[in-house]
Formats: structure tokens, C-alpha cells, sequence
């Protein structure tokens, strides 16, 4: 069993008479602590509609290169299109071959890169043929209606089964669209 405590004689009176400045001063000291460090300052409008707007989007990066003012890396806004890239370089040159330019109402994916293709000398006015079985993925970037995922397919296609039989097999193998056929076949051969 614990023992009691006990109390030395004459502790209460130094307790009754000690406990009041003690309170007073504690009370002072809450009183210069609030006023100093008080509740804070109700926001303005202003703030609790910033705090309560959505973050922007986050943005894209894309690489616009070949017949632009100003070639180079261009962040813009998700769901802009290739318009708004080309835009963004500072527009087509007079260099700039218009039977060849990518699709303008194409959605911008995040590390895409526009390419806008140079005239090709004075013969030009003939419509150049890329080779289907012998292209480059860079090489069917070129060509309207192919998307850097379709070149890549075309490349793995014909690395893995062999060469086209006909510009055709875009559509029927790969997938391609129609509309985007009828762009690309003036431009290819097999």
C-alpha cells in the first residue's frame, strides 16, 4: 500500500497567498499573447476565389521543325490543334510545300513533332513518291495522313512480314483511315 502523503504545516498559506499573483500573471500574459498572435484576418473574396479555383491544365510540349518562322519547342494547351503549333513558330514559310502540310485540325498529343516540309526544289510540281517497302519512319512522317504511330506500324510491318503488296494493305493491315488514305496514296508506291 502506498503511504499518504503529507502536508508540511503552513504550505496551504504559502499556497493561498502565492496562487493569486501566479493566475494574474498567466492571465496578462494570455492577454499580450492573443492580442499579438489574435485570430487571423477573415480572407478577402479575392483570395477565397483563387483558393477555390482549378489549376490550370498542365500543358504539352511539342517540337514544331521544317517550314516555320521560328522552329523549335512550344508548350500550349491540351486539346489545341497542329493549327495552333504551326502558330505558335510563327506561321508557314514561303518555303513551305502546301500539297504536303500535316493535318491542321489534328489534336496535339505531348511530344509530338509538327513537321512542316520544304518544297522540294523546282521539280516540285510533280507529286515525289515515297516507297512504301523502302521508307523511313521519318520518310512516311512526310507524307500527309501518316501520324508517328502509323509509320512506326508501317516500319514493324514490313520488319516483321515482309514488304506491302499494295498501298491498299494501309487500310485493310494497319488500320489506316479511309480519309486518310485517299490523302496519303497520291504520295506512296509499293
Amino acid at each position: 500500500m502506498l503511504p499518504r502523503p503529507r502536508f508540511v504545516p503552513g504550505t496551504a498559506l504559502i499556497v493561498a497567498l502565492a496562487l493569486p499573483p501566479l493566475l494574474g500573471v498567466g492571465a496578462i500574459a494570455a492577454a499580450l499573447a492573443f492580442g499579438r498572435f489574435g485570430p487571423a484576418p477573415a480572407p478577402t473574396p479575392a483570395a477565397r476565389a483563387a483558393a477555390l479555383e482549378l489549376p490550370p491544365p498542365a500543358g504539352l510540349l511539342v517540337e514544331v521543325t521544317g517550314a516555320v518562322l521560328h522552329p523549335g519547342l512550344y508548350r500550349l494547351a491540351r486539346g489545341d490543334r497542329i493549327e495552333a503549333a504551326i502558330a505558335a513558330a510563327g506561321g508557314i514559310t514561303a518555303q513551305a510545300d502546301p500539297n504536303r502540310l500535316p493535318d491542321l485540325a489534328a489534336r496535339l498529343k505531348d511530344g509530338q513533332q509538327v513537321r512542316v516540309p520544304f518544297v522540294k526544289g523546282p521539280g516540285s510540281a510533280l507529286t515525289p513518291r515515297v516507297n512504301l517497302n523502302q521508307a523511313t519512319e521519318d520518310e512516311l512522317l512526310g507524307v500527309p495522313g501518316f501520324t508517328p504511330d502509323l509509320a512506326a506500324a508501317a516500319v514493324r510491318q514490313r520488319e516483321l512480314f515482309g514488304g506491302f503488296t499494295s498501298t491498299r494493305d494501309l487500310v485493310t493491315v494497319l488500320g489506316m483511315s479511309e480519309a486518310d488514305y485517299l490523302a496519303a496514296r497520291k504520295y506512296l508506291t509499293v
